[in-house]
């Protein structure tokens, strides 16, 4: 095998260990109840696995393994309101984390603050057009100190993981 096809090879099953991990995790935080007692927040273990692709990959493949992780986990475990919920909060937390990447000097649990933060916007509006009420957007104050912590969970936790992968494999 020559050295580009044994590059090749190496990055699609590293990109299908992350959206496997993606799906997983996005099951077993299914299974934890846990909501800091606010309606509809998660600690978003799945975006551990958008991180490192982000880190190790590239933005594409972040958002690669985002998109697949909400059909994945939508169609299995859930619903088609669901799904829309989480490809506005997956897909706009995405574009946020690659934005910052690139173009700040964040660490990777800033940036994940940042992507926390903007799930639940994304979220947010969703809500705000599916049910026709401006009001929701009250709840934003509460979504933002939940993405932020959950952000800073999440990213402190990708930092440590990332540590002990291979590094780029841009």
């Amino acid at each position: 095998m020559q050295p580009h096809n044994r590059k090749s090879a190496y990055r699609v099953a590293y990109f299908g260990m992350l959206t496997a991990a993606a799906f997983l995790l996005g099951y077993v935080e299914s299974l934890i109840p846990f909501s800091l007692g606010i309606y509809g927040v998660k600690l978003g273990l799945a975006n551990l696995a958008v991180l490192i692709a982000l880190y190790r990959m590239g933005g594409r493949e972040a958002v690669m393994v985002s998109l697949l992780r909400v059909l994945l986990t939508g169609f299995t475990f859930g619903n088609l309101s669901m799904m829309l919920y989480s490809f506005a909060g997956g897909m706009l937390s995405c574009i946020v984390m690659i934005l910052a990447q690139r173009y700040t000097r964040l660490s990777i649990t800033g940036v994940s603050i940042l992507g926390g933060i903007f799930h639940n916007i994304g979220q947010l509006f969703v809500a705000v057009f599916v049910l026709q009420s401006v009001s929701l957007l009250f709840y934003g104050i509460v979504l933002l100190a939940a993405g932020t912590f959950t952000g800073l969970v999440i990213g402190l936790v990708a930092d440590q993981v990332l540590r002990h992968l291979p590094e780029s494999m841009k």
